[in-house]
């Protein structure tokens, strides 16, 4: 059990925070989004949104790039080959964790020793004398 839960705890804390684990999810199924679109399919807000990129940005898992489309301005996100690394070590990762904790609970329980069996008899001999 402690092998496992070391092996959750060796996850990357910059992904598996659940807005970032979202954000970098929905960036490795794509090239390169614009915010916009992060933001609708989140369901986080401008400022949570930002903060969490600006992390993902800061350990280089994210490039941020703002342009303008026409005179609108636009900012486009994509994970950096880094950040792909990373997501697929975390989910690599992840899935050997759970994988073993399942081979663990599907492992046969040993039976837990009664107070009968420690005294050496059954409650039912030892109510009959």
């Amino acid at each position: 059990m402690k092998e496992q839960l070391r092996a959750i705890a060796g996850l990357d804390r910059v992904i598996h925070e659940p807005g970032r684990l979202m954000i970098v999810a929905l960036l490795a199924a794509v090239a390169e989004c614009d915010f916009l679109y992060l933001l609708r399919e989140t369901g986080l807000n401008k400022g949570n949104l930002s903060s969490h990129l600006a992390k993902l940005e800061e350990a280089a898992y994210v490039e941020i790039t703002k342009t303008y489309r026409g005179k609108v301005p636009l900012t486009l996100l994509r994970l950096t080959p880094a950040g792909r690394e990373a997501f697929d070590a975390y989910r690599k990762q992840l899935n050997g964790a759970l994988v073993e904790q399942l081979q663990v609970l599907s492992e046969p329980k040993k039976p837990v020793p009664t107070k009968a069996a420690t005294r050496g008899g059954s409650d039912e001999a030892m109510a009959s004398t």
